[in-house]
């Protein structure tokens, strides 16, 4: 049996390396992209980018003033649980007390705080049962300067893939420096209007720099990474080499009516982290 205690310690563990310390691909992407860069202003942005880095993981405080919202996906196999969803918010409640997290969480109509960033239906959890001997935790804190620009397009099949790629450069140019690029880019195809956002939130998972398996989707992502970055709106928006660092797609089957697509942005600090639990 996996304790509450067990899960409320993972959760906050997993928040706190979340919010203080960026993986390894993203770095790698924005060194790349620092070597890459031939405008003063846009080698001014990505310096200040990886000192910010530098300095969170040293004094060993969040990256971004925007701690996020919390977003956790949970694989769960064949294990025993105590009480998923209160360890969860338990977590969340002392990662913000503890570490701290700026509390995030609002009433939509009343703006009433939380304080605690558990509130209504937050965090939000999503559980996607798997045939293994663990539960897998991410937890994915998304800042909204970068949510408040996702895009959704309820368009035709006959759109076709050129149609994605369109809506998907034109999405992300009209968001300029508000999502503070250099940026991650999510993609989601098929389901339902729900479905691909949460499929691009997934898709934002992957590692930076690797490209999907199905080679259509591969030259998707690189053929729209390029159109993206050919536009020089760069680092913050104000010019360079660099707006996206990467695009990741996935997509599920849908309507033969339909082809939803969806799309999420991440600002630089495309923070996640993971771990895995098993009964012993």
């Amino acid at each position: 049996m996996i304790s509450e205690k067990t899960i409320e310690d993972t959760i906050y563990q997993l928040y706190k390396k979340a919010a203080i310390e960026l993986g390894e691909d993203v770095k790698s992407a924005l060194e790349d992209a620092l070597k890459r860069e031939d405008n003063d202003l846009g080698k001014l942005n990505i310096e200040a980018i990886l000192k910010n880095i530098e300095l969170a993981q040293e004094k060993s405080i969040p990256m971004c003033q925007d701690t996020g919202l919390p977003i956790i996906f949970v694989k769960l196999g064949n294990v025993q649980v105590e009480n998923l969803y209160e360890g969860i918010k338990k977590g969340v409640a002392r990662a913000t007390a503890e570490v701290p997290l700026r509390p995030n969480v609002v009433d939509p109509i009343t703006r009433q705080n939380s304080g605690i960033n558990v509130g209504k239906c937050v965090p939000i959890i999503d559980i996607e049962l798997i045939d293994a001997d663990y539960v897998e935790f991410t937890i994915m804190p998304k800042g909204f300067g970068s949510e408040n620009n996702n895009a959704l397009k309820m368009a035709l099949p006959a759109d076709g893939i050129e149609g994605i790629k369109d809506f998907v450069v034109e999405s992300v140019l009209k968001s300029g420096g508000k999502p503070c690029p250099p940026m991650v880019v999510g993609v989601g195809i098929g389901g339902t209007s729900d479905m691909a956002l949460k499929l691009g939130k997934k898709a934002l998972l992957g590692k930076v720099g690797q490209r999907n398996p199905d080679e259509t989707i591969a030259s998707m992502e690189e053929e729209i990474l390029e159109r993206i970055n050919k536009n020089g709106k760069g680092p913050m928006g104000l010019g360079g080499r660099t707006t996206a660092l990467d695009v990741k797609i996935l997509k599920m089957d849908t309507h033969t009516a339909g082809l939803p697509v969806g799309v999420v942005i991440q600002c630089w600090a495309d923070r996640h982290a993971t771990t895995r639990l098993s009964d012993d």
